[in-house]
């Protein structure tokens, strides 16, 4: 889950080729036919949500097509997961696909499996960042850990669905920096924030541009990043490894479709998404928007799936989750 991990993953597979010839036949036989739906498993508001709209936006001045994003949450994810899989195989449907999706097979016998998915384009990874509830009165990194020491189970963090994005992060924070809080699931991270903000639960581990408007106007304290560096939207934030702390955790973005889409229009919606992700105007705007962005093939993205899925697995199992599948 290691940013520089991805980064070496990325470098050797960020030349997509454009495959002219290709695109040419899809083009030829009307392809697209009409709006592209882009279905996002989480509600409006969230990271997801914009980032997905930016990319929308893009892609649509780029093909020349509406492209319109679909809000489908539910079920940490499944229920969008499954509009997408379920979608004819055209290309006329693709949809959003986190890492926290990687977990959901083993959580929930109905959840539709990495290989029921056409992965088709990375779009980057956000940071992890601890935050605190001006309620609390946590007022740094190490005032959180000394307390949660203190007090296990008393501190009320919020987070996903059991097995979501920040339900593993929150898991790993836990484990490595030795405490224990009182998990309360919510259904992404805006509702998340949201109940931070008002004092319903007193932690969360959200990407920091999730929290990064609330931390700006005093709603919140975000307390340390889980990267390398510190983040371009807060640098006054020191990471947790300059506060002692050697953990780096991120959430990714890609692009999926359902199984069957002809490798012509596969490709052509690989090659326009990546250049739209690549675009100097684009990558100006989800910079102000907060998003860290890895532009990467499908190859690419079903590498890192698949490591992914290795490296999660024992944190599920650890955490004595992994009942409704095994692998």
């Amino acid at each position: 889950m290691k940013r520089r991990e991805f980064l070496e993953l990325a470098g050797a597979s960020l030349a997509a080729v454009a495959m002219p010839a290709v695109i040419t036949s899809a083009r030829a036989q009307g392809f697209p036919s009409g709006p592209i739906t882009l279905i996002v498993a989480w509600p409006p508001g969230g990271g997801s949500d914009v980032s997905m709209r930016l990319l929308a936006d893009g892609l649509s001045k780029k093909i020349g097509v509406p492209v319109v994003v679909l809000n489908k949450p539910g079920a940490g994810g499944a229920i969008g997961h499954r509009e997408v899989v379920t979608a004819k195989p055209d290309g006329q449907t693709i949809g959003m696909f986190a890492s926290g999706g990687v977990s959901l097979p083993y959580l929930n016998p109905q959840a539709n499996t990495l290989d029921e998915m056409e992965p088709i384009a990375f779009f980057g990874e956000d940071a992890y960042a601890l935050q605190a509830s001006n309620a609390s009165g946590i007022g740094s990194l190490k005032e959180l850990i000394e307390r949660a020491r203190a007090n296990p189970g008393k501190l009320r963090n919020g987070n996903d669905q059991p097995g979501g994005s920040s339900y593993v992060a929150i898991s790993i924070f836990e484990k490595q920096l030795g405490f224990k809080v009182t998990k309360v699931a919510y259904g992404g991270y805006a509702p998340t924030v949201t109940a931070l903000m008002g004092g319903e639960i007193d932690t969360a581990a959200v990407p920091v541009p999730d929290a990064i408007e609330p931390h700006r106007s005093g709603k919140l304290k975000l307390l340390g990043v889980a990267s390398d560096e510190r983040h371009f939207m807060a640098p006054e934030i020191p990471t947790f490894k300059e506060q002692g702390f050697d953990i780096v955790a991120g959430s990714w973005r890609c692009i999926i479709g359902p199984k069957g889409i002809p490798a012509d229009r596969l490709s052509f919606l690989e090659t326009n998404i990546i250049a739209v992700l690549k675009d100097p105007e684009f990558v100006d705007k989800a910079k102000k928007a907060g998003f860290a962005l890895a532009p990467a093939d499908g190859k690419a993205t079903l590498a890192r799936w698949k490591k992914d899925d290795a490296e999660l697995y024992p944190i599920l199992l650890e955490a004595g989750l992994v009942k409704a599948r095994q692998k």
